[in-house]
């Protein structure tokens, strides 16, 4: 819940630097790029929030799914800032890493899915019976 509340409070930060501090400053490509990293991570401190807040014990599934999700859009959103601002273009190669780290991440959410359809414990995780 503290990477989560401190990436969510982090991106409303940004947005709103973005949004008042760097336009006229930018060129349009770049604003582009700082709007996308705010959006993705606030978006993906939302969801290690709904991780956070979930029933159920931390498993290895959840807690790889949270890791993989802050890895990914920390890689993902930083290295669109760090472009926004001046460093090098070449880091967008690494950008599709944090991309990666997010896709794996929900799909671990996904099979975290799947595991509870079949567990009695969760609302809704087996098919009643008659």
């Amino acid at each position: 819940m503290i990477c989560a509340g401190l990436l969510g409070m982090l991106a409303v930060a940004a947005g709103a630097f973005g949004a008042h501090g760097l336009e006229g400053r930018l060129g349009a490509q770049q604003l582009e790029w700082w709007q996308t990293a705010a959006r993705y991570q606030v978006l993906h401190a939302l969801a290690l929030l709904t991780l956070a807040w979930a029933r159920g014990p931390w498993t290895r599934l959840r807690r790889g799914a949270a890791l993989a999700l802050f890895v990914g859009v920390v890689i993902f959103s930083g290295t669109l800032y760090t472009m926004a601002l001046g460093a090098p273009r070449i880091l967008g190669a690494v950008t599709p890493l944090g991309g990666l780290g997010m896709i794996a991440g929900w799909g671990m959410i996904a099979g975290l899915g799947l595991a509870m359809k079949g567990d009695e414990t969760f609302p809704g995780g087996r098919e009643s019976e008659g």
